[in-house]
């Protein structure tokens, strides 16, 4: 029994939980073919025994811990363990190299890392003489065995050894400002920071996410993206414990899409390339509808939109646009949705990069809402948000309730309020340039109101200036291009320069689409006359939205795709603007030569 001492966290929520209810299901883990659960129950038990065994190998209140691997329950009991222990834990991205591992387990003062398997053990190993405070390296269920590393049962077994009563101790004496995770960014700029939230951050971010998307025990997600990640963390651990929802654990990256059709979750996170790539997979299959299926599908799209729109405007169906509604669904909605795993689906979400307002609206046209939600680490997730009942596409919402939004006088967006984070640890410079005396956080992007739905322009540090001296903010060029289901990635160019020029990646799919339809050798698509017709095409229709200062002249597709192992990208597929530039160098200059 935990203490009744216990301040309000997240583990203290969990144990509460388990207490109250606890044969409700927790998680989900795939086995034998079989999605089996484990209960709330069960869940606080393997929390409080894997705490006391931290507390066994010597762990003390105010260290830090690590973990290495990909969503597993083991990451989670880990996560919560060393929190309920009075310590927090720092998760590493499963791409991170092993220079980039040993930085963030040797900042973050980590003594005992937890790893998935054998791959990620050998990154720890390979710097290990550069990590004099490790300790301990703890192995998932599953890795191969090895003499310098232990074995999840066996950690769980060494919690026997201390007592029951010290684990409420360490949770008696936790303050709500005490460190409770650390987040290490992924960087687009140098070093990773690592983002301190505490536990209040934690427990008050979660519970206004509940409240949000209305998140109840009948619940369930599929976790699949980073859980070194806050928001997905908010998606597995903190938003579920909180509302007793339960959550299945995706068996990978490659299996996500049949995972997806088998749990059929009822909220769904994705980042935007997600949401891209459902977009681009769906539209090509609807374009092969012909004759009257495919009027019944243009039929069904309309519908979509116009109840879609209705929505946004708050306005009423009316019976004639519901009657029709209802016809759709039964035809058309109802059919597509589970084939993509999202039949069960009330709320879907996306965040952590930009998103185009006309891929929101395709899948308005299907009758699936995709709210966009803006936030950053610093501020424990999300800063706003868009609801079911207070939504537009091409804004990331109104301000969370219970924190205010402001713009500065360049207007960069700043943000204060219960989830505003401690600080970067052991980084007081960079903690005074993104928090000021007012408790704002500057978020370092740059946005504008449309009343109280908050739109984002840009990054203040991704800013163009031409040689002209305009200002542009790449993101919006970015997010039209890659309106093309051709385009996977679109880098614009254009700082100190005469015009504005883009780098483009190819969509492994709509390139694959594109090279059978037209017959062309997909390894050499890239220099394909075809192809650079049909994008200057949508280039060209692009440009016209645009004010000509802002219009791309020339572009350059590239002969692979941009990707984490050349640094391109961040873990959370954001573009390295710096990092794309050095290794495309002479493409770039060819285009102004």
């Amino acid at each position: 029994m935990r203490a009744a001492t216990s301040p309000e966290t997240i583990p203290a929520r969990l144990f509460d939980l388990a207490e109250r209810q606890p044969h409700r299901p927790a998680y989900h883990v795939r086995e034998d073919g079989v999605w089996r659960a484990t209960s709330y129950g069960d869940y606080a038990a393997e929390v409080r025994q894997a705490a006391r065994a931290l507390v066994a190998l010597g762990f003390e209140a105010g260290e830090n811990v690590a973990i290495l691997g990909f969503n597993r329950p083991e990451w989670t009991v880990f996560n919560l363990a060393a929190m309920a222990a009075g310590g927090a834990a720092a998760g590493i991205y499963t791409t991170c190299s092993p220079e980039e591992v040993q930085y963030i387990v040797h900042h973050a003062e980590a003594h005992i890392v937890l790893v998935e398997n054998e791959h990620q053990r050998a990154k720890i190993e390979a710097r290990q003489d550069q990590l004099p405070g490790l300790r301990h390296v703890i192995t998932m269920r599953g890795a191969t065995s090895h003499a310098d590393a232990l074995g999840w049962d066996d950690f769980l077994a060494k919690g026997s050894d201390a007592a029951e009563g010290v684990l409420d101790e360490r949770l008696a004496s936790i303050a709500p400002e005490s460190l409770a995770t650390l987040i290490y960014t992924s960087g687009t700029t140098g070093p990773p920071k690592g983002v301190m939230l505490s536990h209040a951050n934690l427990t008050w971010t979660a519970s206004a996410a509940v409240d949000l998307v209305g998140l109840t025990p009948d619940d369930c997600m599929l976790s699949y993206l980073p859980l070194s990640h806050i928001a997905e963390q908010m998606f597995s651990i903190h938003g579920p414990i909180s509302a007793g929802a339960s959550i299945y654990f995706a068996r990978s990256l490659e299996t996500v899409p049949e995972d997806l059709k088998e749990v059929q979750p009822t909220v769904f996170f994705g980042v935007p390339r997600i949401w891209e790539k459902f977009h681009n997979g769906i539209a090509a299959k609807l374009a092969d509808a012909e004759g009257p299926k495919a009027k019944l599908v243009a039929w069904a799209q309309h519908v979509g939109r116009e109840a879609m729109s209705a929505r946004q405007a708050g306005r009423p169906l009316g019976l004639a646009l519901t009657l029709q509604h209802r016809v759709a669904d039964k035809l058309i909605y109802s059919k597509l949705k589970p084939a993509i795993g999202l039949g069960r689906a009330r709320i879907c979400v996306t965040g952590a990069a930009p998103i185009s307002a006309e891929v929101l609206e395709f899948f308005a046209g299907l009758d699936l809402l995709v709210l966009e939600v803006y936030g950053q680490s610093e501020g424990s997730g999300p800063t706003s948000f868009n609801r079911e009942e207070r939504f537009r596409f091409g804004t990331v919402g109104p301000a969370i309730p219970g924190t205010e939004v402001r713009l500065g006088d360049d207007d960069e967006i700043l943000m204060r309020g219960p989830n505003v984070f401690l600080g970067y640890f052991k980084d007081e410079a960079a903690t005074k340039a993104t928090l000021d005396e007012e408790g704002f956080l500057h978020s370092g992007d740059l946005g504008a109101f449309e009343g109280p739905f908050l739109k984002i322009i840009g990054r203040k540090k991704e800013i163009i200036v031409t040689a002209g001296g305009k200002n542009i903010a790449p993101k919006n060029l970015e997010a039209a291009f890659k309106d093309s289901p051709l385009v996977g990635e679109c880098v614009v160019i254009g700082d100190r320069r005469k015009f504005l020029s883009a780098l483009v990646a190819l969509d492994p799919d709509g390139a694959a689409r594109f090279a059978e339809a037209e017959g062309d050798d997909l390894a050499t698509l890239h220099e394909s006359r075809k192809l650079r017709n049909a994008l200057q095409q949508h280039l060209d229709a692009m440009n016209a939205k645009f004010a000509r200062v802002e219009q791309l002249k020339k572009f350059t597709v590239l002969p692979r795709p941009l990707d984490v192992e050349h640094g391109e990208l961040t873990p959370t597929l954001k573009v390295k603007r710096r990092r794309v530039a050095e290794n495309w160098a002479d493409t770039i200059e060819a285009m102004y030569a």
